[in-house]
């Protein structure tokens, strides 16, 4: 049997923003929420988008690291957040293996979760989305590509 050779599946800017948009119409009949709280970092840029468009003004991120720019590794909470997540509209940019998922689920285990893609390791996790892509499909984001892997700037200037 071959083996599974990786996908790629490339997001810009401007259909990140429109996939965002189209997340934001299904949200609005869902609602409403007092606070939506991004996954940082990849959350980042949806939770805005959303945060605009359903007119909510209070927002937070839980930030978690997981993933160099091509792996999953372990699961480090950096920031938290206060509360059960009741009245929260908890926003990421991708479920992948649903392991950021079920951590950030177990911090605020009443909040509805959301993300523009998923894939069906993690989909079940979270209580919208708007695009399945297959497990073997890794997702390049407008922020982290340019012609090839764009090293963020702090690596480059040996910060981090």
């Amino acid at each position: 049997m071959a083996e599974s050779q990786e996908k790629n599946f490339n997001v810009s800017w401007d259909q990140l923003h429109r996939d965002t948009k189209a997340l934001s119409w299904r949200l609005a009949e869902k609602g409403p929420w007092q606070r939506i709280v991004a996954i940082a970092r990849g959350g980042l840029v949806p939770a805005a988008i959303v945060a605009r468009e359903l007119n909510i003004r209070l927002i937070d991120t839980v930030c978690i690291a997981s993933y160099d720019h091509m792996d999953q590794g372990n699961i480090t909470v950096l920031k938290q957040v206060v509360g059960d997540g009741a009245d929260t509209l908890l926003v990421d940019d991708l479920v992948d293996t649903g392991r950021t998922a079920r951590a950030v689920r177990e911090m605020l285990p009443k909040a509805y979760f959301a993300t523009a893609y998923a894939k069906p390791e993690g989909a079940s996790l979270v209580d919208t989305f708007l695009t399945e892509v297959s497990q073997d499909t890794w997702i390049h984001f407008p922020w982290d590509t340019e012609l090839h892997y764009s090293q963020p700037l702090a690596e480059r200037l040996g910060e981090r």
